[in-house]
């Protein structure tokens, strides 16, 4: 039978071993869905409930995979749909193709129905690769460039395809003038810096006598390199919060998150040090950094313009963090006073201790900090676990201790609502074995988690392990941009816009087949835990959480307690429950013991 160009298109991807393109249907790729009618092998076409989390689960597939995430819509309102999770995947530094269809070729520029100018549409999401394919001839080249392009530089690549192109004869490249030929082969070395350079980064890093580290998502497969780093400088290390997974928090000398979603040891890392060592992050917050003039810093990032863009860096190592840190390790002399780090350790001793005081304060009816508390040490050594935007991206960024292989993520640039369930769809098509949970606040489920839901009920009795939970803080508030009106406006909850409709949650979850678990007592909380990392089938935990639970940082300015206090004087509608739990979580910051202990 004749091989089309849709059919070569899925050929191809075979060849590049993509096993699963994340898709929505259309007229738009009638060509491409008649060619997986035909074929027997894969990709497997998986079918979100709309084309922003087709996008969002090729995120969370790479993102967990370490391979390359794949999505495909139709054209015109299909492929606008797309772009939301395609700049997610841009800013967080992901590798995504995104094939989308475009009118036949006959009828650009006629203002055709559906017709998009795509090349412009995607020009700013995808500007390291955005081709359109009007010949077959075309093909292998442009997409084994996007796809070349999108693992190597960790960015967005679109590859469109006209209907009608679709639906053409392949016929490859030839050996001629103007014929562009192609091949699969895929390999690259990763940079690392002279050594010159080496040398100058170990003498600003000797000179130091009280280091703190900042790692970031670069410096995953530089776990080891950057604990023999910290040992032998006797620094404390921070995370940026895509570096969640880097290193396991049950390290003394880990000191967790930083930024507004932070936690106090981070914050105080970085108003004491003396010297500052950067690690595959381009964290951007600055005013959580040292002073300009205080801390002489060195960075170390694969990716030449990332470099510099974030403090006064008096070196710029460009390389790969494993590879550099070898070359570094050699030139650095042990400190013999740890001084330092002892400081260090006590405060992340004593935060722990805080975080578990603030989960035991009574809420009405639960706080979500023991939600999140209490499921920490219950999760498997192997979990994936996303959040989602909102103030579950807090208590996930506190209270959840990384350990083991466990990995984590979340919307960390773009910071868009939504991504937590279909990420989790992603990371299951690419890790199946692997338990998965997605943490996410009762505004991000009614947007687009719901819908998903139905997604998670078609799929699962597929994969090879069937957990994968998703929990609801169901407290009925956009609770956190309610408490950033509070802090950083001065402005009461303006409850046309905050106040969510009610949704029994667990109840559509389990019209769906799923189980379903509502949990609205604390002393419920670890019971119901344990029923849903238990289950055979997909579970949906939804909990009755307290919306006046602060998620405004340990180390909040008075400028943003003095801002909050005036919401009280405007009318918040919640006023004493803000007072009255806020107090609460302070006493719980500086009294020794705990308050009203629930059993978590």
């Amino acid at each position: 039978m004749t091989q089309t160009v849709a059919d070569y298109v899925l050929h191809r991807l075979r060849e590049w071993e993509v096993e699963h393109v994340f898709a929505y249907a259309g007229d738009g790729i009638n060509g491409l869905l008649a060619a997986w009618e035909r074929a027997t092998d894969p990709p497997q076409f998986v079918q979100s409930r709309h084309e922003e989390m087709s996008a969002f689960q090729a995120v969370g597939y790479a993102k967990f995979s370490g391979r390359l995430g794949v999505c495909m819509a139709t054209s015109g309102p299909g492929a606008i749909h797309l772009l939301n999770g395609l700049y997610d995947a841009k800013l967080d530094h992901v590798p995504v193709v995104a094939i989308v269809g475009q009118t036949n070729r006959s009828a650009m520029g006629g203002h055709y129905q559906q017709e998009v100018d795509l090349l412009s549409l995607f020009k700013d999401v995808a500007g390291e690769y955005c081709q359109m394919v009007t010949v077959p001839e075309q093909l292998p080249n442009v997409l084994d460039r996007a796809i070349r392009i999108a693992s190597s530089e960790r960015t967005v690549t679109a590859v469109i395809i006209p209907a009608d192109v679709q639906e053409l004869e392949y016929s490859p490249p030839g050996h001629e003038f103007k014929m562009v030929p192609s091949s699969l082969d895929m390999s690259w070395s990763a940079p690392v810096p002279p050594d010159s350079q080496v040398e100058r980064a170990a003498a600003v890093l000797n000179a130091g006598e009280k280091v703190a580290v900042l790692v970031g998502q670069g410096a995953r497969g530089a776990a080891a390199e950057v604990t023999e780093v910290a040992e032998l400088l006797g620094a404390g290390v921070a995370k940026a919060l895509l570096g969640k997974d880097v290193l396991s928090d049950e390290l003394a000398w880990v000191t967790g998150s930083i930024g507004l979603l932070g936690t106090r040891p981070s914050y105080e890392l970085m108003r004491d040090c003396d010297t500052l060592l950067f690690v595959g992050s381009s964290f951007p917050y600055t005013q959580f950094l040292p002073e300009f003039d205080q801390a002489r810093a060195v960075q170390i990032d694969i990716d030449p313009r990332m470099v510099g863009l974030r403090y006064p860096f008096e070196v710029n190592l460009v390389g790969d963090a494993a590879g550099t840190l070898r070359q570094l390790l050699p030139l650095l002399a042990r400190k013999e006073d740890r001084a330092w780090r002892a400081t260090v350790e006590q405060n992340v001793s004593r935060w722990w201790d805080v975080l578990q005081r603030r989960a035991a304060t009574t809420a009405d009816p639960i706080n979500p900090e023991l939600v999140f508390h209490a499921l920490s040490n219950r999760l498997p050594h192997d979990a994936i676990v996303t959040a989602d935007s909102g103030s579950s991206a807090n208590w996930y960024a506190r209270h959840v201790k990384m350990r083991g292989t466990m990995r984590g993520s979340l919307s960390g640039t773009l910071a868009t609502m939504g991504p937590g369930v279909p990420y989790v769809i992603g990371a299951k098509f690419g890790c199946p074995a692997r338990p998965c949970y997605a943490l996410v606040g009762d505004g991000a489920m009614q947007m687009n988690g719901i819908n998903e839901l139905i997604t998670i009920a078609k799929y699962w009795q597929d994969w090879t392990d069937p957990r994968l939970v998703v929990a609801v803080l169901h407290n009925n508030d956009l609770n956190q941009v309610t408490w950033e009106l509070r802090a950083m406006e001065g402005s009461p909850s303006f409850l046309p816009s905050q106040q969510l409709p009610d949704f029994p949650y667990a109840d559509y979850a389990a019209s769906l087949g799923l189980l379903g678990i509502k949990v609205d007592k604390p002393e419920d909380v670890g019971a119901a835990w344990d029923e849903a990392l238990a289950s055979t089938r997909p579970c949906l935990v939804e909990f009755v959480t307290d919306p006046a639970v602060p998620p405004i940082p340990p180390h909040a300015t008075w400028e943003q307690i003095k801002s909050t206090a005036q919401s009280f004087l405007k009318g918040d509608a919640d006023r004493w429950g803000m007072l009255k739990e806020g107090a609460r979580s302070k006493v719980a910051e500086v009294l020794p013991g705990s308050t009203d202990d629930p059993a978590p």
